[in-house]
């Protein structure tokens, strides 16, 4: 139930009608505010059962401040005033932890108010805000609220607006422009009954949350495939990752590094109080016209949790072969094969190299009526239409191999598998394969030959492979040189040397390399251009696959049959003036003589 939206469970829990869900989310596009405040004012349920929803939705615990009775000494610790500002009352201290009551237990900003102004740890639990105020009128009389007025300004003197102005003209460094703020949405499902609530909890016009909203935006403005936000002992340093490699954008103090890191907590639907476990959410953003989904992970470090946010803009996705930058000889080589009734297809390589843009483009190239093709996926990035996708969910037991199973009774013709990861996927693939299906997936190995002694490596029998699979193709994604700064430069014969490049090759050759501009983020680059090697399998590799022949014999077989390597891909690009020679020495090596 975590992460799923208040509406939706209180649906799912009988607690409202659709009918009352669909009048609750007129008034709040209408009015503003939060769904679960106008649920209650429309008495549609009480705000105990609102709170015992959403403590559970944000795995918090619910406070009945009624029942309790406080110590003065924990009462003092938060100041009247504060404790009125942002409605919330202490509870308890466990060692170096204050348990508070809040009605917004998802407010950051008051969270970080507390923990700066305390010097503790903070963890909220969700009160009804009913029960809140009266606490507050029981346990902060107005007389003191008077007394404590000057303890309490000098405090957030101290704290919020120091945290405000920084936090303000950080933002205001990286904004690209007012509507960014407006622009920068939370998109819902299109089967989605209500708005993410978490991102309407009183914390919309935190500078925290406008800082974090800009850099989103900053990011995909330029064209970044990541953001990490890496904590340090003094600073938080945030660096995009653009045309493949990284460059750092801005450093925070180290003090806005739990806010950060907790708003995009809540944006990915994660546990904000967890911060010793890796974990992984995932959220569909809108910036402009542009549609993107994030995926968030988080994993704790020596200094606090980093998070590294992938961005997919769907808007730049081309699913078309013809323009991922194959080489014509191997885009034949690579249709020929999908176009084959059955077998199996694999496309290997790093982490963010193009391997899934590459299946979609092919599959959406196969689409038709008179055609059944499924995909088992991890996660879905982009919707296809007519197509089957399955979202894998390993909670629950739906891992490639429990879905490989499933779909054999499901009549496909095509199945595409996200990556086959293990010897039991690899099996049921190959199964799938011999019994009149085409299978394609990827895996992760360096180069086309090295996948077989990897698959076989995972326990896969030699004969079974060799009987199964049609072709490999492997690749990399290049960067190309921007065409605002391109400018010829002569390549050191050394250099080509130092890199087994023949320098006779390009002595006559006109290679260019970026200056660095505006246009390019004084780079020299401008987007990435994927270098593809495909080796079909003959009867000739067949043979070495079933006797057992290591990486280096496969890779000259199908280097003597015409395979263009990597390599050799990357030294067309060079010569063509796409790329640089800096380039191809970075994402390729020599292949086998």
């Amino acid at each position: 139930m975590y992460g799923m939206k208040i509406g939706q469970m209180l649906l799912e829990g009988g607690l409202i009608t659709r009918e009352q869900l669909e009048e609750a989310l007129k008034i709040q596009r209408a009015e503003g505010g939060r769904l679960g405040a106008v649920l209650v004012r429309m008495n549609a349920l009480t705000e105990t059962d609102l709170n015992s929803y959403l403590a559970r939705q944000h795995r918090i615990e619910s406070t009945n401040v009624d029942a309790l009775e406080i110590d003065k000494e924990t009462l003092s610790l938060i100041p009247p005033e504060i404790a009125r500002r942002y409605e919330v009352i202490p509870i308890k201290r466990v060692g170096k932890t204050l348990v508070v009551a809040m009605t917004d237990p998802s407010n950051l900003f008051a969270i970080d108010d507390l923990r700066f102004s305390i010097g503790c740890e903070i963890e909220p639990h969700i009160c009804a805000s009913s029960m809140v105020m009266r606490a507050l009128r029981k346990f902060y009389p107005e007389t003191e609220a008077i007394v404590s007025l000057d303890a309490q300004k000098s405090i957030m003197e101290k704290q919020s607006p120091a945290v405000e102005a920084s936090s303000a003209e950080e933002a205001e460094d990286l904004l690209v422009g007012d509507e960014v703020f407006e622009s920068l949405i939370v998109e819902e499902d299109e089967t989605a009954v209500e708005e993410e609530d978490v991102s309407a909890l009183q914390v919309s016009d935190s500078p925290v949350v406008k800082l974090v909203n800009s850099i989103i935006a900053d990011a995909v403005k330029r064209g970044a495939s990541d953001i990490h936000i890496e904590p340090f002992e003094k600073y938080v340093r945030i660096r995009f990752r653009i045309d493949g490699v990284l460059h750092e954008v801005m450093r925070p103090s180290r003090k806005y590094r739990s806010a950060i890191v907790s708003r995009l907590k809540i944006l990915g639907g994660m546990n904000i109080a967890e911060r010793h476990l890796p974990q992984d959410g995932r959220q569909k953003i809108r910036v402009g016209d542009r549609f993107v989904d994030m995926r968030l992970a988080t994993m704790p470090t020596l200094f606090g949790e980093k998070v590294e946010v992938r961005l997919l803009d769907r808007s730049k996705v081309i699913l078309d072969l013809e323009k991922l930058g194959f080489e014509e000889e191997s885009l034949r080589e690579f249709r020929r094969a999908v176009k084959k009734p059955y077998g199996i297809v694999l496309v290997t390589g790093p982490t963010g190299c193009g391997k899934t843009t590459n299946l979609y483009s092919a599959i959406t190239e196969l689409n038709d009526i008179g055609v059944n093709i499924m995909t088992a996926e991890n996660p879905v990035e982009f919707n296809l239409k007519g197509i089957n996708q399955v979202q894998m969910n390993e909670d629950i037991g739906l891992t490639f191999a429990s879905a490989l199973r499933a779909y054999l009774r499901q009549d496909p013709d095509i199945i595409m598998v996200g990556e086959i990861r293990d010897q039991e996927t690899s099996s049921i693939a190959i199964r799938a394969a011999l019994t009149g299906h085409l299978v394609l997936s990827t895996t992760h190995t360096n180069d086309a030959p090295s996948t077989i002694n990897r698959l076989i490596d995972m326990g896969t029998e030699p004969f079974m492979l060799s009987t199964s699979l049609i072709a490999i193709c492997s690749q990399r994604l290049i960067r190309r040189i921007c065409p605002k700064c391109k400018t010829p430069v002569q390549i050191p014969v050394e250099a080509l040397q130092e890199a087994n490049i023949d320098p006779e090759r390009f002595a006559s050759v006109t290679c260019y390399e970026g200056t660095g501009c505006d246009y390019c983020n004084n780079t020299g680059y401008r987007g990435r251009e994927g270098i593809f090697e495909v080796m079909t399998i003959d009867e000739d590799i067949r043979q070495l696959i079933e006797s057992d022949a290591n990486t280096i014999q496969i890779e000259k077989a199908a280097l003597s049959k015409g395979m263009i390597n990597l390599r050799e891909a990357a030294l067309r690009k060079l010569e063509r003036g796409i790329t640089t020679f800096e380039e191809v020495v970075r994402g390729t090596v020599g292949g086998a003589e």
